[in-house]
């Protein structure tokens, strides 16, 4: 027996305690982004609450108004994908806090304003730009960047971080309009976008390397890329190059019917169509902010079924779910709060953006390294169709007294959209499937 085998005998084997796991630095970054859209979210409750104000103090039509809101909707979709570029270029922390800050003096300014044009200015070009700069493309970068696993879902939960905050502010808002008036809750919205900006200062950061480590569920460390210059200039090339294929056209086609069929409709229009019906202004935002709960529940679910289902067959079901419960609602709509609607708001909340998910899922499939910054492009499609039926709603209702036309027509472009969602073809050209030696079928 060896010298080396005595001393193993006589000497027990030295157990190393484990360490207990370490939560990953991307959960808290995913936090952070979380709360961050929270308080940016406040400022997509009160458009749909000022429409009768503002048309009893000033006298403006709904579609003046109602062009507030869609140059808004518009301009939000339209700055994501230089947004995208931006933070490449100039890192995410400091795109969102310049985009806080002026979010904060848009809303804050429209305390002063007495014409319509400065109710264009401030609510539709200087909110408007804050709020596209921190759209979901923000998400998307955040998601991109610190997670490899678990994408799906943690889409899913920075997605319904807009709904938690329409469901935080919609109520507080609605109180307000009704108790003081518009200008406290713009002033309101205001101050929770100014809140923000020290925790994403402080708090957020722009990639796993700036802290030395691994995106969540990597297996290799991933170096920060070097700062992208030209941001215009790659969003737009971004946009020809993906502009050449179908999937494209598709995704955005579908994509414009979402953003119509929610924020340009029922986010705009549904507290004033239900006040015509008799409905108090705050039992409208209410049910508004119901949706918002079962939103936060259907975009999470919708992240889990998007790892683990085909995203363009949960797109067709979301879509065609959509398209018939907007032909229920005018046969809904009254003065009172009944079990009918209760149940509407319910199942239309859990569909409301569970689309973004899926929507995001094909995008990455179809476009790889470019999947954020395409993913914003169709994100404006999204908007485009929002701000289209935010003005259109408003002629309207001008126009036949009622909103009835509106809820029909949208139900019929869902339907069409879920056909649109079919015909996408899984994998394409340059795309991360086709790389893997997937093939590229016909849906």
């Amino acid at each position: 027996m060896t010298q080396t085998d005595v001393n193993q005998a006589v000497e027990p084997p030295v157990e190393v305690p484990r360490r207990r796991p370490r939560i990953h630095r991307a959960w808290f970054v995913a936090a952070v982004t979380f709360v961050t859209i929270i308080g940016a979210a406040a400022f997509r409750s009160l458009p749909g609450l000022l429409i009768d104000p503002l048309h009893a103090e000033f006298e403006w039509s709904r579609g003046t108004i109602g062009l507030a809101v869609s140059i808004n909707l518009a301009l939000y979709g339209l700055t994501a994908p230089f947004a995208a570029a931006l933070m490449d270029r100039f890192g995410i922390r400091k795109v969102v806090a310049v985009a806080l800050v002026v979010i904060a003096l848009g809303s804050g300014l429209t305390v002063w304003m007495e014409s319509a044009w400065q109710l264009l200015l401030c609510w539709g070009l200087l909110v408007g730009l804050g709020s596209g700069s921190m759209a979901l493309a923000f998400a998307a970068t955040v998601t991109n960047r610190w997670f490899t696993t678990r994408r799906g879902l943690v889409t899913g939960i920075l997605t319904a971080a807009s709904a938690s905050g329409q469901l935080i502010f919609l109520p507080v808002l609605s109180w307000m309009v009704e108790t003081y008036k518009w200008r406290p809750a713009a002033v309101t919205v205001a101050l929770a976008a100014l809140v923000v900006v020290p925790f994403v200062w402080l708090l957020l950061r722009d990639h796993p390397a700036d802290v030395g480590l691994k995106p969540y569920g990597a297996e290799e460390f991933v170096e920060k890329p070097p700062p992208a210059t030209g941001a215009a200039r790659r969003a737009v090339t971004v946009l020809v190059k993906a502009a050449r294929t179908g999937p494209f056209w598709l995704l955005a086609g579908t994509f414009a019917i979402c953003g119509a069929s929610t924020n340009g409709l029922i986010q705009t229009h549904f507290v004033p169509a239900a006040h015509d019906h008799g409905m108090p202004i705050t039992a409208a935002a209410s049910l508004l902010a119901v949706i918002g709960v079962f939103d936060v529940v259907g975009t999470i679910a919708s992240g889990w079924f998007t790892d683990r289902f085909d995203a363009r067959r949960l797109l067709a079901v979301y879509y065609a779910l959509r398209g018939i419960s907007l032909l229920f609602l005018p046969l809904l709509l009254d003065s009172t709060v009944h079990p009918p609607m209760i149940f509407f708001i319910v199942f239309y909340g859990l569909d409301w953006v569970a689309t973004v998910p899926p929507t995001l899922a094909l995008c990455r499939e179809q476009y790889g390294d470019d999947s954020a910054i395409v993913f914003g492009w169709v994100l404006a499609s999204h908007q485009v169709g929002a701000a289209i039926v935010a003005v259109v709603g408003g002629v309207v209702r001008d126009t036949f007294g009622s909103y009835d036309v509106m809820w029909i027509a949208s139900g019929a472009l869902c339907a069409a959209a879920a056909l649109m969602a079919l015909v996408i073809r899984q994998g394409g050209s340059g795309t991360e499937g086709e790389k893997a030696g997937q093939p590229s079928v016909a849906g």
